[in-house]
């Protein structure tokens, strides 16, 4: 039986109206968790675009993230930009940084297409890393002023979570549009799209470019909430944390990404109180998602309780 629109909607609402009275009783310890869990989530649901639904091997997403955080950061700096042309410029940045990368990419096959990724993101990473004069190399930046109205940790949390909200509603409905349509066929067979004369390149070069502009936006929310950035935002380990998030939450669904960020930001601040071994941990999480957990812990409730629900396949 399928979920009336009017039920969801209902239920969307009602998270929204939780998170939005989180202030009143959080701790700003945990307001601050909160504010990572929405910028974690963005930034995995982002991915999902172009990995879940476009069947693309984006292996190092987390570079968007930082050229999105590092040109807000920057232009709020350096050029002394006001905040709100600052934080546009970022995600356009970052749009624009995922159009040349898509560019190279895109026209190789999916390992290949990963591969390459990860290799131009570790070059940029390493300018970035090394860069002292102008991005502060390994120190990063720190105590990046933002506007009075965000000054405080829950202005800082409202403004996230109603950036992240929309930012949530325009890829829905990007994804159930006919676009989105066209990018799930892609991913289940291109061979075909291509062959009924959809043009599969300049889909997968949308979506990209797309992907990027909402991760470089979840970059922007990072420095709100931490007003700091350092280089590790781009590295490639951080890329693999973000699959993970995805696969843990169900890389097939929307709203998976979004719930696996969750997850993984609350053992990650759990488990770092007792140990510093996360990487270790988080390398057992993925082996466990991968053996009991292939359609991550959502895709698991959709399959259990909704009997014709088929798991999509992504094509070779």
């Amino acid at each position: 039986m399928r979920a009336s629109p009017w039920r969801s909607a209902g239920l969307s609402l009602a998270a929204l109206a939780a998170l939005a009275a989180l202030p009143v009783f959080a701790s700003r310890f945990y307001l601050y968790i909160a504010g990572i869990v929405l910028v974690a989530g963005l930034l995995a649901t982002s991915l999902n675009l172009v990995l879940g639904y476009g069947g693309m091997y984006q292996f190092h997403h987390a570079v968007f993230y930082g050229v999105g955080a590092y040109a807000f950061a920057l232009t709020l700096t350096k050029a002394e930009a006001p905040f709100w042309v600052a934080i546009l410029a970022a995600p356009l940045t970052a749009a624009a940084f995922g159009l040349v990368m898509g560019l190279v990419c895109v026209r190789l096959n999916k390992l290949y297409f990963g591969m390459l990724q990860i290799s131009l993101g570790s070059l940029v990473w390493a300018i970035v890393y090394r860069w002292y004069t102008f991005t502060g190399g390994d120190d990063g930046i720190h105590g990046i002023a933002m506007p009075d109205l965000l000054g405080s940790y829950s202005g800082a949390y409202y403004f996230t979570l109603i950036i992240t909200a929309a930012s949530m509603l325009v890829m829905y409905l990007m994804v159930k549009s006919p676009f989105g349509s066209v990018l799930q066929g892609i991913r289940d067979n291109d061979v075909r799209s291509q062959a009924i004369g959809v043009n599969v390149r300049l889909h997968q070069l949308i979506a990209l470019v797309i992907a990027g502009f909402f991760a470089g936006v979840a970059g922007v929310l990072f420095v709100v909430v931490d007003n700091s950035i350092f280089p590790d935002m781009m590295f490639w380990t951080l890329s693999m944390e973000i699959v993970i998030m995805a696969l843990l939450g169900g890389w097939f669904t929307f709203l998976g990404p979004m719930l696996g960020a969750a997850v993984l930001v609350g053992l990650r601040t759990f488990v770092s109180t007792y140990t510093e071994y996360w990487a270790l941990i988080l390398g057992i999480i993925l082996m466990l998602v991968i053996v009991f957990l292939p359609d991550g812990i959502l895709g698991y409730l959709i399959r259990r309780f909704k009997k014709s629900y088929q798991r999509p396949t992504i094509s070779e």
